[in-house]
């Protein structure tokens, strides 16, 4: 099975006289990117939280979001005297750059400072949050399970819509090699032409060394590898695709394959049905592409 890195999950739970809500949102990533919004205050919340993530994901851009409310009886405000002091040097510059230029500014009272982050500093009434965080801890399971069921069941869908953009993939190749023995002769009955109007129009010219160049051209034109390695790319990611896991980056390289083999195949093609193919070829190639920045 196949995970997609898009999933969103929410939850709410409670504890004492805390509740919280949970809310986690998943998108495409080249590799795993947490971001995690939740109180600082809580002891060893974020450190758990990225052990239980970095085991069940694999890749993707994951942002968890965390709100805890509680009873604010026995909370205690308090100056954080280092931020404070940082805010008032900071303010003194900006005073003393703005007078420099002519400039003067309004004055700050003491309720803008204070309403600056950092400046006041606002502790639970109980010190030890132990229990609230293995409490938070153990209910972070069922949405990180929900989060990660619903990357499975976008994966799921997602395996099917690759499955069909390799089926068409496919359906062009096989449609490209039908229509190799129709070029071969009309490209040897254009060199066939060339030959005769070179001849004409300078008998002194050795038609051995003319058919030499054109039977090269001939094998410069040949485009049976590129189909080749065509089908040979549609069975590697139908294998990846049963075999499931987080196979996204395998995927996106066999797409960079599939692209550089239709390019050449539009580059050698020389016949306008061959050329028709080709961009079809890589107009679903770009299509599976898209998909694929969305596997894990």
């Amino acid at each position: 099975m196949i995970h997609s890195m898009t999933a969103f999950a929410t939850r709410q739970g409670r504890h004492a006289d805390h509740a919280w809500a949970w809310e986690l949102r998943g998108v495409n990533g080249k590799g795993l990117d947490l971001r995690l919004r939740v109180p600082d205050w809580i002891e060893g919340l974020e450190a758990g939280l990225r052990t239980r993530l970095t085991s069940a994901l694999g890749r993707g851009n994951v942002t968890v979001s965390l709100r805890v409310q509680g009873a604010a009886e026995g909370a205690t405000v308090g100056l954080d005297s280092a931020a404070f002091d940082a805010v008032l040097a900071a303010m003194a510059e900006v005073e003393a750059r703005a007078m420099a230029q002519g400039l003067t500014l309004a004055p700050a009272n003491a309720a803008d400072v204070l309403a600056l982050r950092g400046v006041l500093e606002t502790a639970p009434p109980d010190p030890d949050t132990a229990a609230l965080g293995q409490a938070i801890l153990a209910d972070f399971e069922p949405v990180l399970e929900s989060f990660v069921a619903m990357r499975a069941d976008e994966g799921a869908a997602l395996g099917s819509v690759l499955a069909g953009h390799l089926d068409e993939i496919a359906r062009l190749t096989e449609a490209a090699a039908d229509l190799l023995a129709t070029r071969q002769e009309d490209i040897a009955r254009q060199h066939r032409a060339a030959l005769a109007r070179v001849s004409e129009a300078a008998p002194e010219t050795d038609p051995a060394r003319i058919a030499q160049e054109l039977a090269m051209l001939a094998v410069k034109l040949d485009v049976t590898e590129e189909i080749d390695r065509l089908r040979a790319h549609v069975a590697a990611a139908r294998t990846l695709l049963a075999e499931g896991g987080p196979i996204g980056r395998k995927l996106d390289f066999l797409a960079q394959e599939f692209n550089r083999e239709a390019n050449t195949l539009c580059s050698k093609a020389q016949h306008t049905g061959l050329t028709e193919i080709g961009l079809a070829l890589k107009t679903a190639i770009d299509q599976m592409r898209e998909q694929v920045q969305n596997v894990e």
